[in-house]
């Protein structure tokens, strides 16, 4: 009887000839934690749930509520007043045209992202995977853009490769003379049109420049897939007679299927978002983008229109949000497949 009062009281149970104990009691009894273990923990996961609340969810939010007042971003606190759902009509409708602009080019550059530079990031990644003698250093060049900043990526791109006068674009073409110099950046004329709006020339100069950039970071993600495929995939398509591209094509890009959900939510995102190289260029006429939209109404000419420019950046949360949920609904269908 002593033996089972002592059981009881560390909060363990006897059942037939098998002694468990309760969690409580187990917890209790032989925690690993110390007082400072708990401490140090709790720093460990406070402080960067406090930053990113302090740096992301709070001006989520506050946005959120921005955009339904008039703030011009310079009256007191006190002064704000709310106009409902004003900010979004007039985006809708006397702002129209901009929005419908930057849509388009939006959405002209998610396509072409995931046509241009994501399938020549595979077609790279394919190429290093068989490990080409100076594979790293390929590896190196390609990936180098990754490093650098989007601005800095712009100031490159506007003053070493489309600079008109001295650009290495306009000299290999030849046209640095005074009379036969291109405007890659300043030519708002339409490549192709939809009516009223269109692709414009300068865009799809602009387009160059975030391609070259976006073809290393789809490089490195790809590379890692196929390093992590399963070598008797190829192996049994080889014996089943199929050539290399059939094998790529139906055997091993389907097995990388995490990482080509990630690429398209990133490249999607990358899209939407695009910012800084149009900024660093100081945003030419015809390259209008969501993102862009956002700054112009907070600082840009005719800016301080906090309220509007909220509201624009709403629209823009929302477009990003959706595609996050549908990445977050498919990995947690997968996990319950599995």
């Amino acid at each position: 009887m002593s033996d089972r009062s002592e059981l009881q009281e560390r909060g363990a149970t006897t059942v037939g000839a098998t002694t468990t104990f309760d969690r409580r009691g187990e917890r209790r009894r032989f925690s690993q934690l110390t007082r400072g273990d708990k401490s140090v923990l709790w720093l460990i996961v406070g402080i960067p749930t406090l930053i990113h609340l302090v740096f992301v969810w709070i001006p989520a939010i506050a946005t959120v509520v921005l955009s339904f007042t008039d703030w011009d971003g310079l009256s007191p606190v006190s002064q704000i007043g709310l106009v409902g759902f004003q900010n979004y009509w007039e985006i809708f409708t006397v702002f129209r045209s901009d929005v419908v602009s930057a849509g388009i080019n939006n959405g002209f550059l998610v396509v072409f992202l995931f046509v241009g530079p994501t399938a020549f990031g595979v077609l790279l990644a394919y190429l290093l995977d068989k490990n080409l003698r100076g594979g790293r250093i390929y590896q190196s060049i390609y990936y180098l853009p990754v490093v650098l900043s989007l601005a800095v990526v712009g100031f490159i791109w506007k003053s070493v490769m489309y600079s008109p006068s001295q650009g290495v674009i306009s000299t290999v073409l030849g046209r640095t003379g005074s009379g036969e110099q291109i405007d890659w950046l300043g030519d708002q004329t339409h490549a192709f049109g939809f009516g009223d709006y269109g692709i414009s020339k300068n865009f799809l100069a602009i387009l160059v420049a975030m391609a070259w950039r976006h073809v290393g970071y789809i490089m490195v993600l790809y590379l890692a897939g196929l390093k992590s495929v399963d070598p008797s995939l190829r192996e049994a398509s080889a014996i089943d007679g199929c050539n290399e591209w059939q094998a790529f094509r139906r055997v091993v890009f389907p097995a990388m299927k995490p990482i080509n959900v990630v690429v398209g939510v990133i490249t999607v995102i990358e899209a939407l978002r695009a910012f800084d190289i149009v900024f660093a260029l100081k945003s030419p006429r015809g390259m209008d983008l969501l993102s862009i939209l956002v700054t112009d109404n907070l600082i840009g000419e005719g800016g301080g229109n906090v309220g509007r420019g909220s509201g624009y950046g709403v629209i823009l949360l929302l477009l990003c949000l959706g595609f996050i949920i549908w990445y977050l609904a498919n990995n947690i269908r997968q996990e319950r497949r599995s």
